[in-house]
């Protein structure tokens, strides 16, 4: 029953933000443009509900000669293809405003597990365990406000997997909030990295 709810309640929520960002949708198209040669918008091939694809939007980061299909952490010195706004936006989480329009037309959720690219199979396996790619991925999720990228792929999905379990309005309440102070300070951004935090158990982790 809360699936359908929390459908209209992304749907509402999409819209509003459409409407109230577009000056600054505006503001970073014209930087974007300003600072690189290349599309506003990138397109990439995610992973899902129930590991069906499609394109994920963000604004574009990197310079057009990037290896599309290959994670960041996966490319050798990932800091010489990050453009200069793009910096910024990675920083601030503002390269992933398009994906607004994800979660208005039913490709993602505002909550749920980040989307994984179609060729990190390892992380789409783990996932498989705790049926994390049975419900529509997220703009945010458990995981992001857990760690983001220092987390380790099976720390990962096995938080991905307990909010799958925990599902509810509150569960999703408490992912945004905690999304917001995460986003105001930076936490678990790692540039060209993932994983960093595997000294840290998955008890301990869980129970942040």
């Amino acid at each position: 029953m809360y699936l359908k709810v929390k459908r209209l309640i992304d749907i509402i929520l999409a819209l509003i933000g459409l409407i109230t960002l577009s000056p600054i949708f505006l503001v970073l198209i014209m930087a974007i443009k300003i600072d690189s040669k290349g599309p506003v918008l990138f397109k990439q091939k995610r992973v899902g509900i129930q590991k069906t694809h499609f394109n994920m939007l963000k604004f574009r980061t990197m310079k057009v000669d990037t290896p599309k299909d290959t994670p960041t952490h996966l490319l050798e010195n990932p800091e010489q293809h990050i453009t200069k706004m793009g910096k910024f936006l990675r920083k601030t989480s503002l390269d992933e405003l398009p994906q607004i329009w994800n979660i208005f037309v039913g490709q993602m959720s505002i909550i749920g597990p980040r989307p994984a690219l179609w060729n990190q199979f390892d992380l789409i396996e783990e996932r498989d365990k705790y049926s994390a790619n049975d419900v529509p991925p997220g703009l945010t999720g458990w995981a992001q406000v857990n760690g983001r990228d220092e987390l380790p792929i099976k720390v990962k999905s096995k938080l991905d997997g307990e909010y799958v379990e925990k599902i509810n309005f509150w569960m999703d309440v408490k992912c945004f909030i905690r999304t917001i102070v995460s986003v105001s300070k930076n936490d678990g951004v790692v540039e060209g990295g993932t994983g960093i935090k595997k000294e840290l158990s998955t008890k301990e982790t869980i129970s942040k």
